[in-house]
């Protein structure tokens, strides 16, 4: 191998291996940076499990003295001793509720030893333990035994869940009856329902009976023994449930304790979440807190990403090191302009940070904080300049503050003590201020505890938004919306007018044509046929009689007239009426109807005027063609439970383009015409339950389709 060929192949070996470890460093910088998120996610997962345990112990806790307390008043030992006095069930069923209303328990009862409730909080209601036996439950087999019952279940009278506190009643050394508290776990279960990451709660078989997915609850993490299933069914603890599905979880430990991995099926998507199982052993019960793992996967990016950089920036300090020699007054201008690149990314940094600063000053919703006692403790300048006052006059006041409305003092006061006793609506609330130039401000005012980093509370959080502008376009909104309602209805007189215009003139003019036949004939024909225009005479003014009615009953569907009809026989009828004027148009009309077609339900005369206008349309429209060609095909069939009747000319056909609006009030292709015919012709067919549609035909022309249901 020659110098220069070993030259090369040394300096080619030695940047491969300048680029694997420059790979090997990227991959380990993306996986120290996995696992250090992964260990910082877990800390903050076991911190919040600990509060959820300790929140769940505190409502225990908070309630487990009232069986006690209930077990040894002297009224409930006396009930017990001497259930036939009739004077001590209605002084226990009043202490049990005074107590259930002052704790804010579900319900307090007392049982007997053979399992039947003498005495409950509710005794009052539809839903009274009076008289109930819970000698079934695990909680009440416990309490016979001396021992404090703890239970979650459905209740037996109920239906609704609770955590049962069971406490014998001692008459002496003997067991006499036991005293039970119910309660309610509807709250933590609602703020549970606001968490973005799922909490379960299980039982010691695994079943979720408590859960922020909804789809959980009363799901297992592994498949119950026979056994487990008959000991739920013979104590009803989840009702009359047959069968628990598997939880869609599979769970892949850590190595560090309590955590895992778990993936889960949650609104029909696959998710992985860090998750950390906490023990009660005092409650027999597991929660688990799981938390997104998407953060950990974007940091392992970011990761990637700057290593990739940071390997770059390496590699190119590298070349400007060989280069250096060769290039040294090159390398000296690129470093000022390094230099220069590096101060204006720091001016830029301080421009950023002057920036969000300014943005956090320029909110436009207004926040304030007060401690436990009222005192305002911080403000931003929106809520100054919503109020009017500055920071100095605010700071430190107490109620009442000077901003709140003269004329609502007292509902400002109500909603600032439920607000410091934790009573705020999580939804917020409307509050009416005064501004300090004397005009109102409507705001909706949100409150949340002000929590500080060793997690002891401080005060109370509040952001104020001015709807005063959103309450003012909601008015304007609502009149507006009254002015359309008016001008709708304008509109539907108008259109209604056009309609009965259009509708009419074709029985008038045919009322008019007869009249003057009829005065022709007075004198030079034979009488009956002067008696046969007469009679055509009444009975067009009776068909514009009958269109009046008709659409008198579209404006009150309860006036129509709808009858078994003969398809058939309709077609018939609207032929003859346009008898002269298809003899005077050169046009052919060939009828197709089906044997044996059901009756259809509806009015004659709609039904013969959407024929006569379709007809007609179809005379219209064969005008400029040659007369040996002017055909009409009407064809009737059954299509399942409708008759479907087709109206086809042998026309141009309609352009495609209108084929969307022909049905549209008011339009039409000819100069004198109203455009309401097919408009009406859609109305009567969809008023009689069917649909009316058109198509062109593949050889040319119109085809006119529209369906009727069959009499029942």
């Amino acid at each position: 191998m020659t110098p220069p060929a070993r030259f090369s192949f040394l300096r080619h070996w030695r940047w491969g291996l300048v680029a694997l470890a420059a790979l090997l460093l990227i991959v380990a910088v993306g996986r120290w940076a996995e696992h250090r998120e992964f260990q910082l996610k877990a800390v903050t997962l076991r911190q919040a499990a600990a509060a959820h345990a300790l929140g769940l112990r505190g409502i225990v806790e908070k309630h487990d003295y009232l069986p006690y307390v209930a077990a040894r008043h002297p009224d409930v030992l006396g009930l017990l001793l001497h259930p036939a006095d009739a004077a001590l069930p209605d002084r226990v069923n009043r202490y049990l509720a005074d107590l259930q209303q002052r704790t804010g328990a579900a319900a307090l009862f007392v049982v007997d030893a053979r399992g039947q409730t003498l005495a409950a909080s509710n005794w009052g209601t539809p839903t009274s333990f009076v008289g109930q036996s819970y000698r079934q439950r695990p909680y009440f087999e416990d309490a016979l035994q001396g021992r404090r019952g703890l239970f979650y279940g459905l209740g037996l009278t109920t239906g609704q869940p609770g955590l049962f506190i069971a406490e014998p009643v001692r008459s002496g050394a003997a067991i006499v009856g036991v005293a039970v508290v119910k309660l309610g776990l509807e709250r933590l279960e609602q703020t549970w329902s606001r968490s973005v990451d799922p909490v379960v709660l299980q039982d010691s078989r695994g079943i979720v009976f408590l859960s922020s997915v909804p789809e959980w609850l009363y799901h297992s993490d592994r498949p119950l023994q026979r056994a487990d299933l008959d000991w739920l069914r013979q104590h009803g603890q989840y009702g009359a449930r047959e069968r628990y599905e598997r939880l869609p979880w599979q769970l892949e430990r850590n190595g560090d304790g309590d955590g895992f991995t778990l993936q889960a099926s949650l609104q029909n998507r696959r998710r992985d979440y860090l998750a950390v199982q906490t023990t009660l052993p005092e409650l027999g019960w597991t929660l688990t807190v799981t938390s997104d793992l998407v953060e950990v996967r974007q940091a392992r990016q970011e990761a990637l990403a700057i290593a990739t950089l940071a390997a770059a920036l390496l590699l190119l300090g590298v070349l400007y090191w060989r280069l250096r020699e060769k290039r040294y007054a090159e390398q000296r201008q690129a470093r000022l302009e390094l230099e220069r690149r590096v101060r204006e990314r720091t001016h830029d940094l301080q421009e950023a940070h002057a920036f969000r600063k300014a943005m956090e000053d320029s909110l436009l919703i207004g926040m304030r904080a007060r401690d436990p006692q009222g005192r305002i403790i911080y403000v931003n300048p929106a809520l100054c300049e919503m109020v009017g006052y500055s920071q100095e006059e605010l700071l430190g006041c107490m109620p009442p503050y000077p901003y709140w409305h003269p004329d609502d003092l007292d509902k400002h006061m109500r909603e600032s003590d439920d607000a410091l006793q934790g009573r705020a609506a999580p939804h917020g609330f409307e509050s009416r201020v005064r501004h300090r130039d004397g005009h109102d401000v409507i705001t909706m005012v949100y409150t949340a505890p002000l929590i500080d980093a060793e997690g002891e509370h401080q005060g109370w959080m509040s952001s104020v938004v001015d709807i005063t502008a959103q309450k003012h376009a909601e008015a304007r909104q609502r009149e507006q919306e009254r002015q359309l309602q008016r001008s709708a209805r304008l509109a539907s007189v108008g259109e209604m007018a056009s309609t009965l215009a259009h509708e009419l003139n074709q029985p008038l003019m045919a009322l008019s044509n007869f009249a003057v036949a009829a005065r022709a004939m007075i004198g030079h024909c034979p009488q009956d046929m002067l008696v046969t225009a007469l009679d055509e005479i009444v009975e067009q003014a009776t068909r514009a009689s009958e269109i009046v009615k008709r659409v008198r009953a579209f404006i009150n569907p309860q006036r129509g007239s709808y009858e078994g009809l003969a398809i058939d026989g309709v077609i018939a009828h609207s032929l003859a009426l346009l008898q002269p004027e298809l003899q005077r148009g050169h046009v052919t009309v060939r009828s197709v109807l089906a044997d044996g077609l059901p009756p259809v339900r509806g009015d004659r005369v709609l039904l013969e005027q959407v024929l006569v206008n379709l007809v007609q349309n179809a005379v219209q429209a064969m005008h400029d063609t040659p007369p040996a060609w002017r055909r009409i095909e009407l064809t009737a069939r059954q299509a399942g439970p409708a008759v479907e009747v087709t109206v086809a000319d042998a026309g141009p056909g309609i352009p495609a383009e209108q084929l969307e609006q022909v049905f549209s009030a008011f339009f039409s292709t000819k100069s004198d015409g109203l455009g309401l015919g097919l408009n009406i012709c859609r109305t009567i067919v969809e008023a009689h339950g069917g649909h009316l549609a058109v198509a062109n035909r593949s050889g040319g022309g119109a085809a006119f389709t529209f369906t009727l249901p069959t009499s029942p």
